[in-house]
């Protein structure tokens, strides 16, 4: 069974609110994993460490209910751009943009509130050690 199914039991159970308007009332959040640039991956040993810790983050996340999905992603390196100019398919290597950091990975999570998603940002940040972004997702 989901965690969001057993959300919904637990509250269709305790008599709290229906399903319907516990769900309407959550706001999505991607929380942005965000390397600044020329960083190196981590040894070996101290990736399993951090992993582990990431790891935790994500099952007290799923615990909670908070928990959508997520991922790591591979080097900016491995990024290719699709875009049109002049009507034209132009694909390029690289990541889009230039900048000081890049994009390591993502969580999305369904929270109450703002307040919510920078607590798990926190938890984030202290398992991975490096900045996590929150933006809110629109029509939420």
């Amino acid at each position: 069974m989901s965690i969001s199914a057993i959300a919904i039991r637990i509250v269709l159970k305790t008599g709290a609110r229906p399903a319907t308007t516990w769900r309407s009332s959550m706001k999505q959040y991607q929380l942005t994993v965000c390397y600044p640039a020329g960083s190196t991956q981590p040894s070996p040993e101290a990736l399993e460490i951090i992993m582990c810790d990431v790891t935790a983050v994500h099952q007290e996340m799923a615990a909670a209910g908070a928990w959508i999905f997520g991922g790591g992603l591979h080097p900016a390196s491995t990024a290719t751009v699709v875009k049109i100019r002049n009507g034209e398919v132009l694909v390029t290597d690289g990541p889009f943009t230039e900048g000081k950091e890049h994009i390591g990975g993502i969580s999305i999570i369904r929270v109450p509130d703002l307040d919510a998603a920078l607590g798990w940002a926190q938890k984030l940040s202290k398992a991975i050690g490096v900045p996590i972004e929150v933006w809110p997702f629109q029509g939420e």
